[in-house]
């Protein structure tokens, strides 16, 4: 593997919005997908693989990137204003997929899946488009990013 990829990826505890059991667990599995693989290249340098912590200060997306060694590398602050839409969308889309699964049939649950994924590409798309200039990341990676975002997020909208 390259070093244009992050090693660690943390979420500060004390930003982090109430989740339930359902969004704890896909925040989990999102850090680890994006572990096992992504690609992160910091534009401007080179000190990679670097790990990522993950807060909100003042309303504001904090992407604090360090180097392998633990050194401070950049950190980005990006508006969460272009975010609140598609997290809003996106919270209300599972609200009702995982309502589905208790009660709809498979093909409803299907529907709203889709409609799920559609709502989660959007806002990785949004993630890449906020990064650039500053990160390069493939989709999959800004996927796993928006993921995270919404753990962060999720306390201040529902």
């Amino acid at each position: 593997m390259g070093d244009n990829r992050l090693i660690s990826v943390n979420i500060d505890e004390d930003t982090l919005g109430a989740t339930s059991p359902d969004a704890e667990h896909e925040r989990r599995v999102a850090i680890f997908d994006l572990i096992e693989e992504n690609s992160f290249a910091l534009l401007d340098h080179d000190r990679g693989p670097y790990a990522l912590t993950l807060s909100q200060v003042e309303r504001k997306l904090v992407f604090a990137v360090r180097d392998e060694a633990g050194e401070d590398v950049h950190t980005f602050i990006l508006s969460m204003g272009p975010f609140r839409g598609v997290i809003r969308d996106y919270f209300m889309i599972c609200d009702s997929y995982y309502d589905a699964i208790r009660n709809q049939t498979p093909h409803q649950i299907e529907a709203i899946d889709m409609a799920r994924r559609g709502v989660h590409n959007e806002g990785s798309e949004l993630v890449a488009e906020r990064l650039e200039g500053k990160v390069a990341v493939d989709f999959t990676t800004a996927r796993r990013l928006f993921t995270l975002i919404c753990a962060l997020h999720a306390g201040q909208t529902r």
